[in-house]
């Protein structure tokens, strides 16, 4: 995983868990990685997943069985969406509205690009 300077390392991890849960790659009540196995796959220390799991534990997106280890929670896939839905409002919307205003793209436009978008997906 590659990290930019731009955000805390914790949530970039917490957005790749959560892709995972929207891809549904992670299902619902599934077992996700350890702390030590996630830190060794993502090549960070192992209190950076930590910090991350807590998130999303505050979020109610994972669950910690005690003994048993972390799973996505039973409703983790609709608390996943509502917290990137809310991220993605408040951070990536913002600089789409403006770079569209700046380089004079219309919303016709971008349904344009989108329809083209999920035509290639």
């Amino acid at each position: 995983m590659e990290f930019n300077d731009g955000q805390a390392i914790y949530l970039q991890i917490a957005d790749y868990i959560c892709e995972k849960i929207l891809s549904k790659e992670w299902k619902e009540e599934e077992r996700i990685p350890s702390v030590r196995d996630l830190a060794v796959e993502i090549e960070v220390n192992p209190n950076t997943v930590m910090r991350t799991y807590s998130f999303l534990q505050e979020k109610n997106i994972i669950t910690n069985q005690r003994g048993v280890g972390f799973f996505v929670a039973g409703n983790g896939y609709e608390h996943t969406k509502n917290y990137m839905s809310e991220h993605f409002i408040k951070t990536d919307l913002n600089y789409v509205f403006k770079m569209m205003d700046l380089l004079g793209i219309s919303f016709n436009k971008l349904k344009d690009y989108y329809s083209k978008y999920n035509e290639e997906n």
